[in-house]
């Protein structure tokens, strides 16, 4: 089991998007080495195959998307793959964060097709703002993996590779930063995630057209961020961060503004 007491590289992300202020600029910094580190990084089925050898026979991989925007819930995904994924690792499987919406899609139905079990859970916003985005992240993972089934049976992973947590469950965990880049069954749940919710941001535009959700999913670009100073938050926008608290008196700098959108492309 690979564990650490520190928190997680993505908490940082969160309070970058529910803080932005003075660290604006290191947030453009650090989040520009990200995707440049990230790039460099090779999605294989390293951590799976160690899972193996270490006695597990369900693997399952972890992930979430949505941490850093404003709007909408955050979702996470678990994934049980098959023991030979050489067909995802050839058709192009990874990070969803490297990949075009087109590509996601394509690769989410793949995934769909030989997964041996896959499930997605949300954690709204209310509840974002009631326990902070940390938890809630850990809470829509937890989910996912209590909900893990096989056609109508229910699927019980003895061991979970989590992209940068642990949970509070009794199965064997090997958390690993940067995972959804390392590991193809956290790629899987990454790209899985993040089709539910950009489809679920683009249902929820058609109720809440003045925001654009269609096109931001939520996060804070400069469109949204005009919206919301032209009508104000409404019952999904995650009211404890900085940006929808403020809503009336927004007033970030072109740095700031940078920041946000490198959060909403990492995420």
């Amino acid at each position: 089991m690979q564990l650490s007491d520190s928190n997680s590289m993505k908490a940082m992300d969160d309070e970058q998007a529910s803080a932005i202020g003075d660290n604006a600029t290191k947030g453009i910094s650090a989040a520009a080495k990200k995707l440049r580190m990230l790039k460099s990084l090779r999605c294989t089925d390293k951590h799976e195959k160690a899972a193996r050898r270490a006695g597990a026979r369900v693997v399952a991989g972890v992930d979430e998307v949505g941490r850093g925007a404003l709007f909408g819930p955050v979702v996470a995904a678990a994934v049980v793959l098959p023991e030979n994924i050489r067909r995802l690792a050839a058709k192009g499987l990874k990070d969803s964060k490297q990949l075009e919406q087109a590509d996601r899609e394509r690769l989410a139905e793949e995934v769909y097709a030989v997964a041996l079990a896959v499930s997605v859970a949300e954690v709204d916003a209310a509840t974002i703002d009631a326990v902070n985005i940390y938890q809630a992240s850990r809470q829509a993972m937890l989910r996912a993996v209590l909900e893990l089934k096989h056609e109508a049976t229910l699927v019980r992973p003895d061991h979970l590779l989590i992209d940068a947590m642990q949970l509070d469950i009794e199965c064997a965990q090997t958390k690993l930063f940067y995972g959804d880049a390392l590991s193809l069954s956290i790629a899987a749940a990454s790209v899985v995630a993040k089709v539910h919710r950009d489809r679920r941001m683009r249902e929820l535009d058609a109720e809440y057209p003045q925001y654009g959700l269609a096109s931001h999913k939520g996060y804070g670009t400069p469109q949204h961020l005009a919206a919301l100073r032209e009508h104000g938050p409404c019952a999904l926008h995650r009211r404890s961060f900085a940006p929808v608290a403020n809503w009336n008196n927004v007033s970030l700098d072109e740095e700031a503004l940078d920041a946000l959108a490198e959060i909403a492309e990492e995420d």
